[in-house]
This record gives C-alpha cells, structure tokens and sequence, in this order.
C-alpha cells in the first residue's frame, strides 16, 4: 500500500473520530503537556463562544494560574480524575483521561470530558432542601409524639408506672398511656399501629384523641373506638393493635380487653406469672361488627403487669433467632435486678443478644411497667 493511500486513510479515520466527538453533547477538549488546550470539539466552541485553541486550559474555566485541584496535571501522581467547575454560569462534571503515544507509551496529553449536570445539581439542591424541610417537620412531629406520652414516673397512691418508647425511626408507630378515670379506677392502654413513619405517628394521635377516658367498660371503649376509626375513612391497610385495661384501686381488679394486639401482657406475682391472652380483631375497617370480650383479673400488693410491644420480642441475633417471650419472663423473675432499672436492662439485654445499637433495631421498642402497691 503506497504512502499516498495510508496518508489518505489516516486522514480519513481522523475525520471521522473528530466528526464523532463534534457529535457528542458534551463538551470535550485536549491538553498538551504544558496545559495549552490542543483540541476542543464542536459544542465546546458553540458554548463558550470562541475557539480555545492554543490557550492555556485553566484560562477557559476563567483562572488567572493553574487550577489547585487540578485533574490532567502530567506531572502529578494519585490525583482524582474528576471534579466539579462552573464555566459561564453552568456547572460541569469534568474527567480527565491520558492520552499516550503509540510508540513510546508515555503520556503526551490528556482529553476532559466536561458533562453539563447544572439542572441536576439544582434539583439536587432542591431535594436536598426538600428533606431538610422533611426533617424538620419530622422532628417537630416527634417532639409532639413524645409530649402525648404519658410523664415518665406516673406515682399514685397503690400503683407505680414507668416505660421505655424507643421508635425504630424518628416517629413511631407503637404508644401507651396511662390516666386517672376516677379515683377509684385508672386506664391503661398499649398500641402497635400498622407501619411506621408519619402516617404510623398520625394514627397514634388519632388514638389518643379517640379514645373514651370515662367509661368502666374496656370492651365499650375499644367498640366506639373501632366506630370513630370507621367514621374517618382510613384506608384498608391502615390499623391499630391496642390492648386496653382498667385497674380498680379500691378492689385491686384489672378489667381488660384485647384489640388485635399479638403480645399479651404479662402479670407476675411472686414467683409466679400469668400471660393475659384474649382474642380481637385490631381496630380496623375489616368487619362491620367486630366483638370484644372482657376479662376481670384479680390482683395483689407487690404484682406486676408488663406491657409491651412485639419489637422486643422480634429482635434477632446473628443467627436469627428471635429474643422472644421467654427471655423477657426470665429477665422479670429475677430477684437481683433494681426494680427501677429493670425495663432498661431488658432493652440493654435484647441490644446485647442481637449485637446491634437502639439506632439500627427495624422496629419500634416499648415496654412498661406497672407495680402494684
């Protein structure tokens, strides 16, 4: 093949290449050795409004000298191959790729790439705003959660409460509280809505302002309840699990009735402890009647009633296994253990068992106890 013919060909293959390059959206340019741009295709010239040819690179990003973080440096070892720049107002994602000769296998130049990203950086920055905004509110939400919660000590005259409310996120979606009927009977109850988050949070609150404060009869309460939830048209898959209670002080009876909540709570005198099970569909807009059943315990002085929720028995270790019902029996019928600690090192014991923090458990935590006086 005579040199006529390869000259032909090479020439021919180089206008293809840069016909190429000049077909790309994104600006592209090459640098020699001493930073003096070599090459700049089509959509470069038309964006910056002239030919940088033969100019120094840092001069086209507007530089007066080199720029300090420089990517296509030739001399520089273990720099970053790309960055961000703002060229006319637009911001550009820039990398930076050698150029070596076929001969030698040195590196005579460098090509940039430099990506428009100015519409994604501000939406990024809108997102970034946005959430910022969202967490915020969220926190103001928690603030609000955590003020609906009962004090944390609630001390009467024959009966003592306290709880642990870790959520799995900045709200949750489990609650309790505790209030004076009258001065014969106090109402206790413990909820674990469905999902977690704002809605979760949302349905708490809608809880806690439906709630009947002043009726005896706990199967009554948890019957209007289930009457308001459908009043407000909530969607299907929205529902609360809440166990509802009312211990009479002057008898020492605990009257309650169970709304879909899957662990029962657990009363334990002396040595001795008794699962309080009974049935009921959750508050929900399932069944157009559902049916709550009472049931009347019988207390003494030194009992006491555990509560809580299903995120304490559902931790899992490394093998998955669940903590589960029996650890939290066993942890209460110990003898050595501070009364006013107790529910505390629970969640320290069921943390210790899964080898996780509080920040990285998938549900929300919440015991309480009340002791009878």
């Amino acid at each position: 093949m005579s040199d006529k013919i390869v000259k032909e060909f090479a020439s021919l293959e180089s206008n293809f290449i840069e016909d190429i390059i000049d077909g790309m959206q994104d600006w592209v340019r090459v640098i020699d050795k001493d930073g003096t741009v070599l090459f700049v295709n089509k959509p470069m010239r038309e964006g910056l409004g002239y030919d940088a040819v033969g100019r120094k690179c840092f001069e086209v990003l507007g530089r007066s000298s080199p720029c300090p973080n420089c990517i296509s440096s030739l001399r520089g070892k273990n720099l970053p191959s790309s960055k961000e720049e703002t060229i006319n107002g637009r911001v550009f994602s820039v990398t930076s790729s050698p150029l070596k000769s076929f001969q030698s296998n040195n590196v005579e130049a460098v090509i940039e790439v430099l990506h428009d990203i100015t519409e994604l950086k501000a939406l990024s920055q809108e997102l970034e705003r946005q959430n910022e905004q969202l967490r915020e509110d969220l926190s103001i939400a928690r603030k609000l959660q955590c003020s609906l919660l009962p004090k944390q000590q609630f001390v009467g005259e024959k009966i003592s409460f306290s709880y642990v409310y870790k959520p799995c996120e900045m709200i949750g979606g489990d609650f309790l509280d505790i209030f004076e009927i009258d001065e014969d009977h106090v109402g206790i109850y413990i909820a674990d809505v469905s999902g977690h988050g704002v809605a979760a949070s949302m349905l708490t609150m809608f809880l806690r302002a439906a709630i009947d404060k002043s009726s005896l009869s706990p199967s009554k309460v948890l019957t209007q309840l289930y009457q308001e939830f459908n009043k407000n048209g909530f969607e299907d898959e929205l529902y609360i699990s809440v166990f509802y209670g009312i211990i009479n002080i002057s008898d020492y009876s605990f009257c309650y009735s169970n709304a879909g909540l899957n662990v029962p709570p657990i009363l334990f005198s002396g040595d001795d402890f008794k699962l309080l099970r009974t049935k009921g569909i959750p508050i929900s807009n399932w069944v157009d009647n559902p049916e709550y059943t009472e049931v009347t315990q019988k207390l003494n002085p030194k009992d006491r009633l555990l509560f809580y929720t299903d995120g304490i028995i559902e931790i899992k270790n490394k093998s998955s296994e669940q903590f589960g019902e029996d650890r939290i029996i066993e942890h209460f019928l110990r003898k050595d253990l501070n009364p006013s600690s107790i529910i505390s090192k629970l969640v320290d014991k069921a943390l210790s068992f899964s080898g996780s923090t509080i920040h990285e458990i998938m549900d929300d935590i919440t015991i309480a106890l009340l002791e009878i006086k």
